[in-house]
């Protein structure tokens, strides 16, 4: 467990939060006015991976090599030399108050254009930016040169076995009111979308029938060649028995602690999901087809109240395929290449 406080005079800026893996859907834009909820689970805390804010620099300025060490591999129109910024969930912050010259947004909130707009309530040191405008997770961003981190009161949380967690994590409904596919199920089938493409090494992937073929199949069909000898794809891990025969690619879940990625007993590429996702594909929290109270007459079986139906095919989120593809070695290839340029020159054409 830990405290943040302001780096200036101490003040603590939030409540105790344990650490996790930053989601996927972490810098996801969905929809236009569409309200996101927070991004962080109350009582957690994720450091970005990468440097995020200005200052920013072209693409033809930072040049192949630089990028490549910063692990990125295909053109992105600008890369960020900031800072790897903390996260926390709105809820989670304490004696801080806006900067109102800051407080620039697009549409309905707070975009943090403007750089940081919370400022320590004791000191006035800039020291987050809080993020609520519409189509952005709601979030509060620490500039970890403004804050540091204190030892909290009480032990810090064990990880979660992958037993425990088949039986503790909910999956993400698919479908949201007014009939929307989720945002973040298509953040995370966009991230592993780009993983898939990659495992397939150009050669026709084959999914099984079902909830992943809904979900990947019409992007693979889309965007790799027809063969006759396609590569197999079968999910794999903690609830799921061994595929037999093995799969030469198996979809698995990903810890939202650790962030690594389930490992499976047999040979052949994983392809890492995020967990909530992956249990909807494995349907292991299936919902009753009746009322949990009273019944139905005899002879009728049918959901009650019945299930959301989008208004259109699924649709991998475009911008998180992208930003997941940019940053696989495997993208250098002609081939993949090819599709990186295509999607991001056209990301609204079919399958997106």
């Amino acid at each position: 467990m830990a405290v943040f406080g302001c780096a200036g005079c101490g003040a603590v800026l939030t409540g105790p939060v344990s650490q996790v893996a930053l989601p996927v859907h972490a810098h996801q834009k969905w929809g236009n006015g569409v309200l996101l909820p927070a991004l962080m689970e109350p009582g957690t805390y994720a450091v970005d991976p990468e440097p995020s804010g200005p200052p920013w620099r072209l693409w033809n300025e930072v040049g192949v090599d630089e990028a490549e060490a910063r692990g990125v591999f295909a053109p992105v129109h600008a890369l960020s030399f900031g800072t790897r910024a903390i996260v926390v969930a709105p809820g989670e912050i304490r004696g801080t108050v806006l900067i109102p010259e800051r407080c620039g947004g697009y549409c309905c909130g707070l975009d943090g254009s403007d750089g940081p707009n919370l400022a320590c309530e004791q000191c006035e040191r800039p020291v987050a930016t809080r993020i609520d405008d519409c189509s952005l997770w709601q979030a509060v961003w620490l500039d970890p040169h403004a804050v540091h981190r204190l030892p909290a009161v009480g032990p810090a949380p064990e990880t979660v076995s992958w037993k425990a967690l088949a039986r503790e994590l909910q999956d993400t409904p698919p479908v949201e009111e007014p009939e929307y596919w989720s945002a973040r199920c298509a953040a995370a089938a966009g991230a592993a979308l780009a993983h898939l493409l990659a495992a397939s090494a150009g050669t026709h992937v084959a999914v099984p029938d079902g909830l992943v073929a809904d979900t990947f199949g019409r992007a693979l069909d889309a965007l790799l060649p027809s063969g006759p000898l396609p590569k197999t794809v079968a999910l794999a891990g903690p609830v799921l028995p061994d595929p037999d025969p093995a799969p030469d690619i198996s979809l698995v879940p990903q810890h939202p602690q650790t962030g690594k990625a389930w490992q499976p007993s047999g040979t052949g590429t994983t392809v890492p999901l995020a967990a909530d996702m992956w249990m909807h594909l494995a349907g292991y929290h299936e919902r009753l087809p009746v009322p949990v109270t009273g019944g139905l007459p005899d002879g009728v079986l049918r959901d009650n109240p019945l299930p959301l139906h989008p208004r259109g095919p699924f649709r991998p989120d475009w911008g998180v395929f992208l930003h997941t593809l940019a940053r696989l070695p495997a993208v250098r290839q002609p081939w993949l290449r090819r599709i990186y340029d295509d999607v991001k020159d056209h990301p609204y054409a079919p399958p997106f």
